[in-house]
């Protein structure tokens, strides 16, 4: 008989492996923003052997929009560096699945896609640096919502490689001016979950021409006190991917994060 979906505020009494427990389950496919219990949270790009070399590559030349956690090895699904019993095949709320860089599904396991050549690659998630934000004291209007953080594909070039490149996608949180000040302080000591900001205030600079529209994720009002803060973001391989057009790729979907063992803290 199956069990009845767990609620977010039950799931966020979980410590890592029983959420991922769960999660594996089939109990929650939504976002994890706020889940973890204070641990680093990281995007997943899984793609066949022949395009993880050149991947690696693109990581070390975007580091800020790809900080790289982990590797696996080739047909291994167990990421063996960030945690107890992590199978990348099923712990992850919600996958994408993206053939020649057009989106073909979104399974809630990848097991039945899994081959001996797939290199599963784990990135760090500005999530990451969500808790120390609030314990900070700093007000995360997404989580207060109950939302999705918003993400928006910009116009800003990342460092291509042969046959991966794309713009740069970024996150979004609305903030006061001090609120602002301090965060930039906050995450510029977090280079492993993307560093500081990388734009403050006009969006159209960066080529984002309405805040209610975000490419990924969900909305979140700005107050008229209140800027928007944008920090480099691990959805970038997701754009990446739909332009270099690789024959496989799977990723997380947007904001259905893989949480790990590892404390916020120690990134």
């Amino acid at each position: 008989m199956n069990q009845p979906a767990l609620s977010f505020e039950q799931l966020q009494q979980r410590a890592p492996l029983a959420l991922r427990q769960s999660i594996a389950a089939g109990h929650y496919q939504g976002h994890t923003s706020g889940l973890g219990q204070g641990r680093v949270q990281a995007n997943i790009v899984i793609l066949p052997s022949d395009w993880a070399n050149e991947f690696l590559r693109y990581c070390t030349l975007n580091r800020q929009a790809c900080p790289l956690l982990d590797v696996t090895e080739p047909g291994d699904p167990f990421f063996r560096n960030l945690g107890t019993a992590i199978d990348i095949r099923h712990d992850v709320p919600r996958y994408r699945v993206y053939r020649h860089g057009e989106l073909s599904e979104e399974p809630l396991d990848i097991e039945s896609l899994w081959q001996d050549d797939l290199v599963a690659f784990a990135i760090g998630c500005s999530f990451s640096f969500e808790q120390p934000l609030l314990d900070a004291g700093i007000a995360l209007k997404h989580i207060d919502l109950g939302r999705n953080v918003a993400m928006y594909q910009t116009n800003i070039d990342t460092r291509p490689t042969a046959r991966l490149g794309g713009k740069l996608v970024v996150s979004m949180r609305p903030m006061k001016a001090a609120a602002a000040i301090q965060a930039i302080q906050i995450t510029a000591r977090m280079p492993n979950v993307h560093g500081a900001p990388v734009h403050i205030g006009d969006p159209s600079l960066i080529g984002i021409h309405s805040l209610d529209t975000p490419d990924y994720g969900d909305a979140v009002p700005i107050a008229t006190d209140e800027i928007p803060v944008f920090w480099a973001c691990g959805v970038t391989p997701q754009s990446v991917v739909q332009a270099s057009r690789p024959p496989l790729c799977i990723t997380h979907a947007p904001g259905c994060m893989l949480v790990t063992d590892l404390w916020n803290s120690a990134v």
